[in-house]
């Protein structure tokens, strides 16, 4: 089914809340995965879910709760490691989880999410639910077992998953060229005997329409679908980190930055059909949004020894008083 107006707004929204809270880590200073180029790929399988359908991501997990529609304020918190965090200020920017809208985890792990994700699955047809549960990964963790024994287990039962590739082309410095011996990552399902699909990342809209049919499938009991988005991200490995080689053109970088923007790219669509205003004024929002965040983010205070406690055990866990951490 197309997107209305008003999902297509939302959409929009969600990619450039992913930017701008992203622009934000680059201009405070704090170390972490950058999705910038990817907005397309993730808000766009994102919006064919419900609130009530399970995600894995990854250490790059950032845009992975944005695009599910989790809240920014705490997002923020938690990169700045503060308290009122979304995890407490303990989980980090590679573990920026919001269960209250079905994330299930971002893993620092690659390919840790595959068996979560065919568990929830699993949890998903037992208990009789129509509920899916979309695993996203990178290209790189696609020659874990992890991703082949998750995918077989979830093909033979048919469970509801979508294993869903954010294929950028690099795994931190190392080309899918130059470690695949088969570089498109989707004909891997025919291996399993499922559907494999390959779909331009830049294109929020055909990212959308393609998840929607893969979702479809698992809720009608037709098993997982394997969907490859070919994208690309624009900034390095991590902000902060020092790439010591040099792997890809500055040429390759500026094509992508200025002919393959997916935000770009969907701001003219949204412009075709009448709603640059609207677009323009969500922008606006969003960068007055993303400066109370990290206001927020600044004023609240950092965790201590009993928060660590507190939220890291089963409590009570009768902590010798006298242990000198109080």
């Amino acid at each position: 089914m197309p997107l209305d107006r008003v999902q297509q707004l939302e959409l929009f929204t969600r990619m450039v809340r992913i930017r701008k809270f992203e622009e934000a880590i680059i201009a405070h200073n704090p170390v972490g995965h950058l999705s910038i180029g990817q907005e397309g790929a993730i808000v766009g399988a994102c919006m064919a879910l419900r609130e009530e359908d399970y995600v894995t991501g990854t250490h790059r997990s950032h845009g992975h709760p944005i695009g599910k529609g989790a809240d920014i304020l705490p997002l923020m918190a938690e990169i700045f490691g503060k308290q009122t965090g979304i995890c407490k200020g303990l989980g980090g920017s590679m573990h920026l989880t919001d269960t209250s809208k079905g994330l299930i985890c971002e893993s620092a792990i690659v390919g840790g999410g595959f068996p979560l994700a065919t568990g929830a699955g699993l949890s998903i047809k037992v208990r009789k639910t129509d509920q899916v549960s979309l695993c996203f990964f990178g290209d790189g963790a696609t020659n874990q077992g992890t991703f082949h024994e998750s995918i077989n287990m979830a093909a033979i039962w048919k469970l509801p998953v979508i294993y869903f590739c954010e294929n950028n082309g690099y795994a931190v410095t190392t080309s899918v060229e130059k470690s695949h011996g088969q570089p498109d990552i989707a004909r891997r399902a025919d291996g399993y005997g499922i559907p494999g699909i390959i779909v331009d990342g830049q294109d929020a809209e055909a990212v959308y329409e393609v998840t929607q049919t893969a979702v479809n499938r698992a809720r009608a009991g037709e098993g997982p679908t394997l969907i490859e988005a070919k994208t690309y991200r624009f900034d390095e490995h991590s902000n902060r980190l020092a790439i010591p080689i040099r792997y890809r053109s500055d040429e390759e970088i500026s094509h992508h930055r200025t002919n393959r923007d997916p935000i770009i790219l969907y701001r003219d669509i949204l412009d075709e059909r009448g709603l640059l205003a609207e677009a323009q004024a969500v922008e606006v929002a969003v960068t007055q949004l993303m400066e109370e965040a990290v206001q927020f983010a600044k004023d609240s205070r950092e965790p201590d020894m009993q928060d660590l406690i507190d939220n890291m055990y089963s409590n009570p866990i009768h902590f010798p008083a006298d242990a000198g951490f109080a």
